[in-house]
């Protein structure tokens, strides 16, 4: 607790004191939420959209006022975290923290190993260099194969750019996995709360 170990009689106070189990921060505060969503194809990542498109908002759990951690595009799918907890959110998203996010795509052709060893050395895009953390394929018919890639950064179409330039254009892409948060079998539009286990596991990320 701030920094010492607690003794038993220690007495946490939510608005001021930190603590940690395990490494990972303990949320104090009873009005912080957690929650994954799939988002579902064709939704935007924004609480309203300007252009009156579908936005995420609809899928909120109801009676809370939480807000989506990162960014899913508008063609994109699948896990996407809600919360009322600022500092997580900021620290899932900072490039610092190298939180992974795991996507499954389905992709025109098949992957080469030198593709798939191209997108792990890096691939050069009209923003910059992004490179995944890993990427393997995972199954492939009639001219069409998943792919499997992790990625450490967020930066905007990144995952599909960079598909693209080794000759894999994507049909399909959903996020299956955010730091140690699984989509798992949750259905699309469907959202379901985070147990105390899953935040701890969070803040440990």
């Amino acid at each position: 607790m701030n920094g010492r170990v607690a003794e038993l009689g220690s007495r946490v106070r939510p608005d001021q004191d930190t603590v940690e189990l395990d490494g990972g921060r303990v949320p104090l505060d009873p009005a912080l939420r957690y929650f994954a969503l799939h988002k579902p194809h064709g939704v935007v990542t924004t609480a309203k959209d300007t252009h009156g498109r579908p936005d995420v908002s609809a899928y909120y759990p109801p009676g809370e006022r939480v807000f989506p951690v990162g960014r899913l595009d508008r063609e994109s799918e699948g896990l996407l975290l809600l919360t009322n907890d600022g500092e997580l959110a900021n620290r899932l998203t900072h490039p610092r923290y190298q939180v992974e996010k795991e996507y499954l795509a389905e992709v025109e052709g098949t992957p080469t190993p030198r593709a798939l060893s191209q997108l792990t050395r890096g691939v050069m895009l009209d923003d910059g260099e992004a490179r995944a953390a890993s990427a393997r394929a995972v199954a492939g018919s009639k001219g069409r194969s998943a792919v499997r890639v992790v990625m450490k950064e967020g930066r905007k179409r990144e995952v599909r750019r960079m598909l693209d330039a080794v000759g894999l254009p994507v049909q399909r892409l959903i996020r299956v996995r955010v730091g140690p948060i699984r989509l798992g079998r949750l259905r699309a539009g469907e959202v379901r709360e985070l147990d105390p286990a899953e935040v701890r596991e969070l803040m440990r990320a």
